[in-house]
């Protein structure tokens, strides 16, 4: 199969977790394929809360209805890809630098089914530069923070995010405690969000390959 045609496999397993209510949408060419495939059910659901500008006009564009995350107290389900992820459900995400509000979105639902290509599950988090939201005006000190501890960080020039703010993408990071490092990072002053989902990871990861889909839950002790 070729790249476009397991994210199209995968995202079509995922409809299974998105039957009611209001559906959790990120972004990103996986996540448009999970679009137009709940076109086909829209009478099943209320709408949808969109992590980007681009996600809610594609949504919009199938008539499903857009909200507001602050006009919704409660959702079922977020449906989003990743640029990498681990079995452990720990993933790096931002690569269209959708990060932050991929991540509050994340945190309202009680269910997060991450969507993906075998391409995207690796033994460990790191391989992908790792996306840090920043705010402009503390880009450079951040970006010393980050060189202290450890990372090459590349400011993604010509990128503002849907908040307004700059991206530096993180090279060379030891990333074998994503939990610990999510947390060290995301006290530095002036960032907005990092994007690493360890602290918050995945319920379910359903990963497309030639022989089909594979879901991937918490191994049970």
């Amino acid at each position: 199969m070729t790249q476009d045609e397991l994210k199209k496999q995968v995202a079509e397993a995922a409809l299974k977790y998105a039957q009611e209510g209001i559906i959790g949408v990120g972004s990103g060419s996986t996540v448009n394929f999970f679009i137009d495939a709940l076109a086909r059910i829209k009478g099943k659901i209320e709408g949808a809360v969109a992590a980007s500008e681009n996600s809610a006009a594609r949504l919009t564009g199938h008539g499903i209805k857009v909200f507001d995350l602050n006009s919704v107290n409660d959702l079922a389900v977020y449906v989003d890809g990743a640029d990498e992820v681990t079995e452990n459900l720990h993933m790096i995400k931002g690569g269209g630098g959708a990060l932050t509000r991929e991540k509050i979105i994340a945190a309202v639902a009680r269910k997060f089914v991450c969507i993906c290509d075998a391409s995207k599950l690796v033994p460990v988090l790191g391989k992908f530069p790792l996306p840090v939201e920043v705010i402009p005006m503390a880009r450079s000190y951040v970006a010393r923070q980050l060189l202290l501890l450890g990372g090459r960080p590349g400011w993604r020039m010509g990128f503002i995010t849907d908040n307004g703010n700059v991206i530096l993408d993180v090279h060379g990071l030891s990333l074998a405690n994503p939990v610990e490092m999510e947390a060290r990072i995301r006290g530095i002053a002036g960032v907005v969000t990092v994007g690493l989902f360890a602290q918050r990871g995945a319920d379910v990861i359903l990963v497309g390959a030639d022989a089909g889909v594979t879901e991937i839950k918490p191994r049970r002790l």
